[in-house]
Formats: structure tokens, sequence, C-alpha cells
């Protein structure tokens, strides 16, 4: 069935995990510390953490474009990713070639991809929020797809677990729809962020606005340098202030003995026997000598990312499973799922003009969700709700690009500081729906042969509403908190390009967990109903999207599905 297949030597494992951004990172610590010799593969090139950084300290005025990029290079190589993504000319080393790795748009779909060791752990944005039962439970409250499998009790000691380790930095507030983690210091909210806060709450008592729970450390953690705020997180972080799988969970794998690692290793597809009900190992492209090899393990993890982890499965086909592994209660591939945003207000706060603000601090304010949290704050339009980034800062000399003027006054008044600016930008919650799904193309194939994948994903009307709200209401705090001249804005356009899902970078779904084998892909410890040694645990695995970045979650399944994982493989089960 495939041809050139290379094996020079059986290679074989305790485990093999297909990807080494946030979860497969996780993965690879948990296994190889649980005495499993493990196998990591990564399609893209290494990365060595801080010698591989190259453009980390450099200076926009040493970039040719001024950091800004090269557009005729970025709309030739990167046309998808280029369009409001976070590829930009000092980080875009970081990301896959659009023309490498092409994918069908049956609607607009902005997949942003990382293509080296470390994967987009090395680019994310490190907003790290727990869940709560009011996310767990909110399918089966609402009657809405299947009911997640687990609630917050049964995660929480995870969430402590790779908190622990991670350093989140962030302020205590006792909401019960946001549970507080184990937090390291908080950043400092600066002057006119805390006149807002103080605003919202004095006009709105049930909203609460915080300073960013973001996985950078405020001080020394675990060998770790505390973040000096030098402004380029996506560049790479030598000193490992800001959690990637480069400084943190692949070294911690690396110490024990037991990891491999093999970049530029594509995943073709998962080996399954039929006879023992079992995956038995993975095919892997060679991506610099094209060559086709296998490798065999007892179990394997899927954290490749929500669609790679998908594209995987669904071709992954055996005569008992045409469809794909995971394919039998006909869920794989749907149920897609982003968090949709590029929606909210701005607004100029007076006064301050003697007040500005130390470093670039790499992080924002969050206003956590506070519609449909109880019966006062039902809303008649939609289910669900979101919650608002942003924060306060005063322009700088970039003001001049879209300010009429010319000569040496002109020059001369940008140097110092604009205006204080206050903004809102709201992430809202996006229902899980069978219609929004991905597939593979019957003839189209990419350079590596492998079938193209075709996303077909939309918004739907509950979401549609929660946009109209998340404007109207950025508005009034800005307004109660004395702002002016402001703006709602929202970049939704239908059928077009400018809010678009996967723009949020936190697509999830398409192989979900549930209760029932007829109706998800996953049981509660992210295990393939149909192949019990295979785990996914990256966005694929994802019921609902909540409204919080999904990140910290994603570590906190990972971890306890690899602890339950060798624990089954202790009792003889795997």
């Amino acid at each position: 069935m495939y041809e050139n297949i290379h094996i020079r030597a059986r290679e074989e494992y305790d485990a093999i995990v297909v990807g080494s951004g946030i979860t497969g990172g996780w993965a690879a610590k948990e296994l190889t510390e649980k005495g499993l010799k493990t196998l990591v593969l990564e399609r893209g090139r290494n990365v060595v953490h801080g010698k591989d950084y190259v453009t980390e300290h450099k200076g926009n005025w040493e970039f040719k474009f001024r950091g800004l990029g090269d557009r005729k290079k970025m709309e030739a190589e990167y046309p998808i990713q280029s369009r409001g993504g976070p590829v930009r000319e000092d980080n875009i080393h970081f990301f896959i070639k659009d023309k490498e790795y092409p994918y069908i748009e049956v609607k607009p779909f902005t997949w942003i991809q990382g293509n080296q060791l470390g994967g987009r752990s090395l680019t994310w944005g490190r907003q790290s929020y727990r869940w709560s039962d009011l996310d767990f439970g909110a399918n089966l409250r609402e009657g809405i797809a299947v009911d997640w499998p687990i609630r917050y009790e049964e995660i929480a000691p995870w969430y402590d677990y790779v908190e622990d380790f991670v350093g989140i930095s962030g302020q205590p507030e006792g909401l019960p729809q946001l549970p507080d983690s184990r937090f390291l210091p908080p950043m400092a909210l600066n002057c006119v962020e805390q006149k807002v806060r103080d605003d919202i709450k004095a006009h709105f008592p049930e909203r609460t606005m915080t300073i960013g729970r973001t996985a950078i450390l405020t001080r020394p953690h675990r060998g770790r340098a505390a973040c000096h705020y030098c402004g380029p997180c996506s560049r790479g972080c030598t000193p490992g202030a800001y959690f990637s799988s480069l400084s943190s969970t692949l070294p911690a794998a690396r110490a024990t003995g037991n990891l491999t690692i093999r970049p530029n290793s594509l995943v073709h597809s998962i080996i399954y026997d039929e006879e023992k009900d079992r995956a038995t190992g993975v095919r892997v492209i060679d991506t610099e000598t094209k060559e086709m090899h296998e490798y065999y393990g007892r179990i394997l993890f899927l954290c490749a990312s929500t669609l790679n982890s998908t594209k995987i499965l669904l071709n992954s086909k055996t005569s008992r499973f045409p469809n794909g592994l995971g394919s039998s209660s006909g869920e794989l591939g749907h149920n897609l799922m982003d968090h949709h945003f590029q929606v909210g207000a701005f607004g100029e706060m007076p006064g301050f003009e003697d007040k500005y603000y130390f470093g670039v601090r790499p992080n924002g304010i969050y206003i956590p969700r506070y519609r449909n949290i109880d019966a006062k704050t039902k809303q008649a339009d939609f289910v669900r709700g979101y919650g608002y980034q942003g924060g306060a800062s005063r322009s700088s000399w970039r003001r001049g690009m879209d300010t009429p003027g010319f000569g040496a006054d002109f020059k001369h008044g940008l140097r110092e500081p604009g205006p204080w600016q206050m903004f809102l930008i709201a992430f809202g919650e996006m229902l899980p729906r069978h219609e929004n799904h991905v597939s593979l193309d019957p003839e189209r194939t990419d350079p590596w042969g492998i079938p193209l994948l075709r996303i077909d994903c939309s918004y739907g009307e509950n979401e549609m509403a929660m946009r109209r709200d998340m404007a109207v209401q950025a508005a009034e705090m800005l307004e109660a908190a004395g702002c002016r001249n402001i703006e709602t804005y929202d970049r939704y356009v239908e059928g077009g390009i400018g809010a678009e899902p996967g723009l949020g970078i936190h697509e999830m779904g398409a192989a979900r967990m549930g209760r029932d084998p007829k109706t998800s892909v996953l049981n509660a410890h992210n295990q393939v109903h149909d192949a019990p040694n295979v785990f996914v645990t990256d966005g694929a695995c994802m019921t609902s999207s909540a409204c919080q970045n999904p990140s910290l979650t994603y570590m906190a399944l990972t971890a306890r599905a690899a602890d339950y994982a060798v624990a089954e493989m202790k009792r003889g089960n795997l």
C-alpha cells in the first residue's frame, strides 16, 4: 500500500509523541520522567534554545523593512498567515511557508503554523487561564453538542501541577467563573489601567478588570530567570522567562536520558493492527530525503496541533476504519472551533500626560466573562460569554505613519509620547457545531503526497449576536472610565477576510472528548475509543471552547493523560 518505506532496523520505543510544542513537550516530560523510552517526532527543523533566536534583541532599525516586513515577500510566501496573524519580519523564521503545507479553505480560515522544534510554544501569547465548571458543564446544561466527560474538580489538581512547573504570574480575584491559579507575583497595572479598573468596578460591580495571567516569570523559578521587560517575546526568550517547550519541558525530558528527538519528521499516518486492536507505530516522511520510515511504540500521543493531529487520524485508514482511525462515531473532523475576536473599542484617556511606564510589559489586562454567569446576567440574544484583553499605552513615533504632516517640527513632535489610549478587544466563545468540519481532499495532495486538508468553518448566529454585545459593552466601559473619542470596531466581514476563524489561533475540537463512543472520538482520559493506546491531548480533544485562552487546559489534560497511560501500561492494559 505504501511505497518507498525504509526500515534500516526496527526502532521500538515505549512511547511516541507526535509534535514538540506545548502539549508535545509536556507529554515528553511526563512520559520520560516516568521511565518510558520516548521518541518525539517534529516535522520542522531543529532549533537550539537561545542560539537559534537570531533576531531576539535586534533593534527595529536593523531590519530591512524596520520590522514591518517585505510586503511582496509576505504576499508570495505567507499570503494566508500574513492576513492579520502574528507573522512579522522579525519572527518570520518561526512560521511555515504557506505553499509548503497548503490546505483548502472552503470558507475563509487563517491557519497559523509553526515549523520547528518547540512549535508555536516559541510564539504563543502566553495568556494562561483556568476553566471552571461553568465551562465544563455548559454543553450538558444547555443541551448543546455532547457533555464533557470531566469536571473542574477532576482537572484542578493537574492545573496545580502544571502551574507549579510553568510559573504563572497573576492576581488572585476569587471569581467562581475564573478560578485562581497558583500565582507568581503579578505584573503591575499602569496608572491609566488602574483608573479604568476602579471606574469599571464602580459602575459595573459584577465586572472585574485584572492584570493578565501569563506564563511569564516575575521572579526566578525552577532555574529560569525573571522577565526583564525587553519586549519582543515572539523572537525567542534566552533567559527562559516565558514558558516554551524549548526552555522548560524538553530540557526536563532530556535530563532523564529517556528522550530521543527526530526533527524533519512528518507523520503520515498511524500503523494499526486490527487483530490486536491497537496502534503499533507511525509512518514518517523524512522531509529532507522524502523517504518514509516506520517507528514503533506501545503508546502514541498525538500533540501535533488540532488540525494536524486530526489530519493524521483521518489519513490513518484501515479496512475497519475506512474514514480514519477514530472515525467510528462519525465525529472525527467535526465540531471545529476557534475564539472569535477582532471586535471591541478604544479611546483616549485625558490627563496623565506627565506619566509613563517602565519597559515593555509583555502582558495586558483581562476582564473575565460576566455574561450568562447566573440568572441575573442571563442574556436573551446569546448563550455563553466573552472576556476582554487589552491595555493602556502612549502612542509612539509610529503614529506619524497615519498622521498628516512633514518637516522638522513634525518629526520633532514625534519624539514626544502621544496621548494615552485604552483599548479593549473581546475574545468570545464559539459553539461546537457538527457542520464546522475538516476532511481530506480526495484528489489533491501536498508536496509530501498527503491529501490536502479541507477546512469548512464559519461563525453561527450565536457568535454574531455576541459580537454586537462585545463592541457595545467595551464602549460603555471606556465611557464610564472617562475616555473620550471612543470608537467601536468589528473587523468581521461575512465570507471575507478580517476576523475569520483561525485568526484567534485557538483552533480546537475535531476529535472531541465525550462519555459515549457513539458520539465522541476520545474518552475522559484522552484515549481514542477505536484505539486505546492512542492519546490526543492537544486542542483537537476539546468538547467546547469556553472564552479563556486554552493552552493551560491543554497542558493539564496532557499531564493527566500521561499519568493515566503509564498506570494502564503497568496494569497490563496497554
